[in-house]
């Protein structure tokens, strides 16, 4: 949404996005912990490569999105409402989307060997 907010839409509607993210992360942080959590807790009987990797992959996916991610949205969000689209709006930004893509990638992966586990015989 932010690439395509700040491609083909103007400031106010950047802003318009940088404002609501923070308020999505009051949604979307108790579900990925409640995720993280139940698949903990389903793999916890369960040995081999995809659940190893799937716990190897957990702590970057969470340590990223607490220290870089939900920093970066609000310090956007703070700077797009202040109308400051300067170049350290920019360069958190793409930190943001670079990191973003990091995890979204780990997410992806981690589905994956879920839907792996889900069809090997127990």
């Amino acid at each position: 949404m932010t690439v395509l907010a700040e491609a083909f839409a103007g400031l106010a509607l950047v802003t318009l996005v940088k404002r609501s993210i923070p308020w999505g992360f009051l949604l979307l942080v108790p579900l990925l912990a409640l995720a993280g959590f139940s698949g903990f807790r389903l793999a916890r009987p369960m040995r081999g490569r995809l659940v190893a990797a799937k716990r190897r992959r957990m702590p970057v996916i969470a340590i990223n999105g607490i220290a870089v991610l939900i920093p970066s949205a609000l310090f956007l969000s703070t700077k797009a409402q202040a109308g400051a689209f300067d170049g350290s709006f920019y360069a958190v930004q793409a930190i943001e989307l670079i990191f973003g893509a990091v995890n979204i990638a780990l997410l992806a992966m981690n589905m994956r060997d879920g839907l792996r586990m889900k069809d090997r015989p127990r």
